[in-house]
C-alpha cells in the first residue's frame, strides 16, 4: 500500500493531524447522541408511539446505523480511501439532520399534541415515512464515518516505529475520551434543550455541529496522511476460498515454504508488513499449493481464483479467527441498548430534581455512563497500566483480550443491580398507591439508578476500547476499515438482539391473568427486573464462552518490511504476547 504522494519529502500524518480529527468526531457525535440519547422521549411524545413500538424502532434504527459501515468500509478500502467516504457519508448525515429537524419544526409532519385526557392521535404513515427516511439517511452516512475515522486516524502513525506504535493505541483511548467529552455534552445541554425549549432548536443545534464537522474536517487535507485503497478485499477473501476449494482434494504441505510467495505481487496490500504462515485453519493453505497448472512465467502473474499468496490467505485466516470475539461483544450490546430504552422510562416515573425548580431530564441520565467513562480512561491510562506494566512486562499493560474480558465482567454487575433497583423502585410506587397511576412523580430519587448507568459505562471504557484495538490491531493491513466495521456491526447484531428479545419477552412473558415483563402503558405493573435478571444469564453465558475463544486466540504473526537504515526485518507477533 503505497502513500498518496509519497515522492513528495513533506512527511504527513503524525500528531498535528489530531486535532482536526478529534474535533470532527466531537462534532460529529454531538449530532449523533444529540437526536439519539432522546430519542425515545421524542416518539413516544410528540408522534405517540406506545413504548414497545418506540424502543425497537430505536434498536432497529440502531442496528442498521451499526450495519452501513460494512458498506462504507467497502467503499473505503476498494474503491475512494477514508478521507473522501468519511467526508461523503458526513455530507449524506448532514442531509438526514436536516429532513429530521424540518419534521420536528413543521406541524404537519407531526400529529397534534395531546389535549386533556383524550387519546393521542399517533403519527399516520406520511408522518412515519419522513422519520423513517431521515433516519435511514442517517444510518447511511454514518456507515461512511464509522468504520474510517478511528482507521483514519490510526494512519496518521508509522506502526512500524516503536514510538509511533505506542501513539496508535493510546490514540484508541483518547478517541474514545473525546468522544466521550461531546456525548456528556449531547446528554446534558442538547437534551435539555429538547426537554425544556423545543424539539426544532434540539435537532437543529446538533444539525449545525454536523456541518461545523464537515468543514473542519475536510479543511485539514493537506496535512493527513491518505492511504491509497488497495482493491476489494471481500474480491480477495473470495479468490481464497474458491482457490482451497479448487485444489481440496491435494494434500496438505508439510512444509509451509513450500507455499507460494509473491512480495511484488502483495506489495500494494501490504506495505507495513507482510502475514506468515500460521498453523490454523490449514485445509485454507491449499490456495497457496502450487500445481504444475500453476507453474508460470516469472513475468506473468498467477490467476488468483486458482493461486493465492501466502499473504492473502492469512488475510482470510486473519479474519476467520476474529470472527469467534466479535460475537462475544453482541450480548453486551443488548445489555448497552436497555439504558436508552427502559432504563430511560424508569428514570421518566421517578423524582429528578436536583433543586426545587430544576429536574434532570430523563434522557441525560446516560450522563452518569459517560462520566464513568470519562473518568476510567485516564485512570486506565495513567495509573493501571503503569502499575500492570511491573507485573506484565507488556508496554499497554494488559492485552486487549484482558481488557475485553474486564468489560463483559463489569456489564453483569451492571444488569444484576439494575433488577434490584426496578424492585426497590416498584416497591415505592406500591407504597405510596401509585401503581396504577402513570401520570404521578413516584418519590425515590432517580440517583437510584445512578450505579446501573455508572457501571455500564466502566466496562464501555474496558470492552469496547478493547475491541476497537483488537479489530485494528488483528485485521490485515489493507482491511482495516472493513474491520473496523466490524467493531460497529457487533453493535448491530447487539441492537437487533434487543429487538428480538424486548419482543419476545413482551409476547410470551405474560402468565394466567397477568401483564407480561415488559407493558407498553404502566412500567409499574410489569417485571422489568426479570428482564434485567434474563439478560444478566445472558451475559454470564457469554462471558464463559469468550474465555474460550480468548484462550485458544492465535495471534497475527507479521514479519515487518525492512525501512531504510535499518539491517534486518524483524518478525513480531501482532497483539498480546
Amino acid at each position: 500500500m503505497e502513500l498518496k504522494g509519497s515522492h513528495v519529502p513533506r512527511k504527513k500524518g503524525g500528531m498535528i493531524t489530531m486535532p482536526f480529527i478529534f474535533a470532527n468526531e466531537v462534532c460529529e457525535k454531538l449530532a449523533v447522541v444529540g437526536f439519539g440519547a432522546n430519542m425515545v422521549s421524542y416518539l413516544t411524545q410528540q408522534l405517540h408511539m406506545p413504548l414497545t413500538k418506540a424502543a425497537n424502532t430505536l434498536t432497529n434504527f440502531g442496528g442498521t446505523a451499526s450495519l452501513t459501515p460494512l458498506l462504507g468500509a467497502f467503499m473505503a478500502d476498494a474503491f475512494a480511501g477514508r478521507f473522501w467516504t468519511i467526508t461523503v457519508g458526513s455530507l449524506v448525515y448532514q442531509i438526514g439532520m436536516i429532513s429530521l429537524t424540518l419534521s420536528a419544526v413543521l406541524p404537519s409532519l407531526r400529529p397534534p399534541p395531546c389535549k386533556g385526557n383524550q387519546v393521542c392521535q399517533v403519527a399516520d404513515s406520511k408522518q412515519l415515512a419522513i422519520l423513517y427516511v431521515s433516519l435511514l439517511l442517517t444510518a447511511i452516512g454514518s456507515g461512511g464515518i464509522r468504520p474510517c475515522v478511528v482507521a483514519f486516524g490510526a494512519d496518521q502513525f508509522d506502526e512500524s516505529d516503536p514510538k509511533q506504535k505506542t501513539r496508535t493505541w493510546k490514540f484508541f483511548n483518547w478517541y474514545y475520551f473525546s468522544m466521550g467529552v461531546s456525548i456528556l455534552v449531547a446528554v446534558t445541554v442538547i437534551v435539555y434543550i429538547q426537554d425544556n425549549i423545543g424539539w426544532g432548536w434540539g435537532l437543529g443545534i446538533p444539525t449545525i455541529a454536523m456541518f461545523l464537522s464537515i468543514i473542519t474536517f475536510v479543511v485539514a487535507y493537506p496535512l493527513y496522511q491518505n492511504l491509497d485503497p488497495s482493491g476489494s478485499p471481500f474480491t480477495r477473501l473470495s479468490q481464497v476460498i474458491v482457490a482451497a476449494f479448487k485444489k481440496r482434494k491435494l494434500p496438505k504441505v508439510s512444509d509451509p515454504t513450500l507455499l507460494y510467495e509473491n512480495d511484488e505481487l502483495d506489495a500494494s496490500i501490504s506495505a507495513t508488513g507482510k502475514l506468515l504462515h500460521s498453523k490454523t485453519l490449514v485445509f485454507l493453505d491449499k490456495a497457496a499449493i502450487v500445481t504444475e497448472e500453476d507453474k508460470l512465467k516469472s513475468s506473468q502473474k498467477p490467476n488468483l481464483w486458482r493461486l493465492n499468496t501466502v499473504h492473502r490467505v492469512e488475510e482470510l485466516k486473519s479474519v476467520i479467527r476474529m470472527g469467534p470475539i466479535w460475537a462475544s461483544g453482541i450480548i453486551l450490546i443488548t445489555a448497552y441498548a436497555q439504558q436508552g430504552t427502559f432504563s430511560l422510562q424508569q428514570a421518566r416515573t421517578m423524582d429528578r430534581h436536583l433543586t426545587h425548580s430544576f429536574q434532570i431530564p430523563p434522557g441525560s441520565m446516560s450522563v452518569f455512563t459517560i462520566v464513568a467513562m470519562l473518568t476510567t480512561i485516564p485512570i486506565y491510562d495513567r495509573i493501571f497500566i503503569p502499575f500492570a506494566r511491573k507485573f506484565t512486562g507488556l508496554d499497554r499493560g494488559i492485552t486487549f483480550l484482558h481488557r475485553m474480558g474486564i468489560g463483559l465482567a463489569i456489564s453483569i454487575f451492571a444488569t444484576f443491580v439494575a433488577g434490584f433497583v426496578e424492585i426497590k423502585r416498584k416497591n415505592v410506587a406500591s407504597a405510596h398507591g401509585l401503581t396504577d397511576n402513570t401520570h404521578t412523580t413516584i418519590p425515590i430519587s432517580v440517583f437510584w439508578l445512578v450505579p446501573q448507568y455508572g457501571l455500564h459505562g466502566v466496562a464501555e471504557a474496558f470492552m469496547s476500547i478493547g475491541h476497537l484495538e483488537f479489530f485494528y490491531d488483528q485485521s490485515p493491513e489493507s482491511m482495516r476499515s472493513t474491520a473496523t466495521a466490524l467493531f460497529w456491526t457487533a453493535i448491530s447484531a447487539g441492537s437487533y438482539a434487543s429487538t428480538l428479545l424486548v419482543s419476545l419477552v413482551h409476547k410470551f412473558s405474560a402468565g394466567p391473568g397477568e401483564s407480561n415483563w415488559l407493558p407498553d402503558n404502566n412500567l409499574n405493573k410489569g417485571k422489568l427486573e426479570y428482564f434485567y435478571w434474563l439478560i444478566t444469564l445472558l451475559q454470564i453465558v457469554n462471558l464463559i464462552y469468550y474465555l474460550l475463544c480468548a484462550k485458544f486466540y492465535t495471534l497475527k504473526p507479521i514479519e515487518l518490511r525492512q525501512k531504510k537504515g535499518e539491517s534486518e526485518e524483524g518478525v513480531e507477533l501482532v497483539g498480546p504476547v
